[in-house]
């Protein structure tokens, strides 16, 4: 595959991924329990289409997982399901970039668990965003969405610790833990919704909706940014995904003109250039290594 070729898939992923919180605003009733059921519905079978396909089975790369893929899979049910409360409690501006500080927590959950050498940049990187995260929530507990930026943040640690599970399992391939994420998402989720009395199911509409997302937003979009970041360095992927954060605030505001307070937009553009910052630097480190 060309690089050019590469970055375009990764680009389509995060262009995809920014999606999600729109998707969510069309929803009519459905809970957070029931989207998190719902969702791998569509997700899991197009992520297990591909990775027959690329690899002739589904069960021997799920099984080579191993712990780190149960791990990795119990910290994305914290993820998903942060995310989903958080798209729901706060404004999409709010959540996304909030979501956008995983790669510091990933980089500190490194350091701590598995010793990983952490560079100085990031170090000041993680400063610089644990301002503007600060920013935001002070912001939020003052509009009354304190608990949608606390599950935001909950949801960048759960990727995060999804994150150093597959490097600590020196995992080849990260979509058969996914699956196993949204295999465990589901379960959890009907645990839930059973002990509360809640149905399973919400409207046909809204199962549509999530089960299409779960297929092209998530499935396809993880498709994608897997084929991409073989041939992208993972500084570089960061960048262009940062896409999703970028646009996730743009296609509420063209659709359903939703906005957040200056205050939001502010914290997040700290916490954007904190990332920035740290995947600039990465791409001058010598030799880069494709994800």
């Amino acid at each position: 595959m060309q690089y050019k070729t590469g970055v375009a898939l990764v680009v389509t992923a995060g262009i995809l991924w920014s999606l999600m919180g729109l998707t969510i605003r069309l929803l009519d009733d459905a809970s957070t329990w029931q989207i998190l059921l719902w969702r791998p519905v569509g997700m899991i079978p197009v992520m297990a289409a591909f990775v027959w396909w690329r690899s002739g089975s589904v069960l021997g790369p799920w099984r080579r997982t191993g712990w780190a893929g149960v791990v990795g899979g119990l910290g994305l049910v914290a993820a998903f399901a942060g995310a989903i409360y958080a798209i729901q409690s706060t404004t999409i501006a709010n959540a996304v970039f909030l979501f956008s500080a995983t790669p510091f927590f990933s980089a500190v959950l490194g350091w701590v668990l598995l010793r990983e050498k952490v560079r100085a940049a990031t170090w000041v990187a993680i400063a610089v965003a644990v301002l503007g995260m600060a920013i935001m929530v002070r912001e939020g507990a003052n509009a009354g969405a304190l608990a949608g930026n606390l599950a935001a943040i909950g949801s960048a640690l759960g990727f995060a610790v999804f994150a150093i599970t597959v490097r600590w399992g020196k995992l080849a391939d990260m979509l058969p833990a996914v699956i196993l994420g949204g295999l465990f998402s589901m379960a959890v989720a009907a645990i839930v919704l059973a002990s509360q009395g809640q149905p399973l199911a919400p409207s046909l509409r809204d199962i549509a909706i999530i089960i299409a997302a779960g297929a092209i937003i998530l499935g396809i979009g993880m498709t994608l940014f897997t084929l991409g970041s073989r041939v992208v360095p993972a500084a570089e992927a960061t960048l262009l995904t940062m896409l999703e954060v970028v646009l996730g605030p743009v296609w509420v505001w063209l659709f359903l003109s939703e906005s957040a307070s200056l205050m939001t937009f502010v914290g997040g553009s700290v916490v954007i250039c904190a990332v920035a910052l740290n995947a600039l630097t990465g791409l001058r480190q010598s030799a880069p290594t494709p994800a």
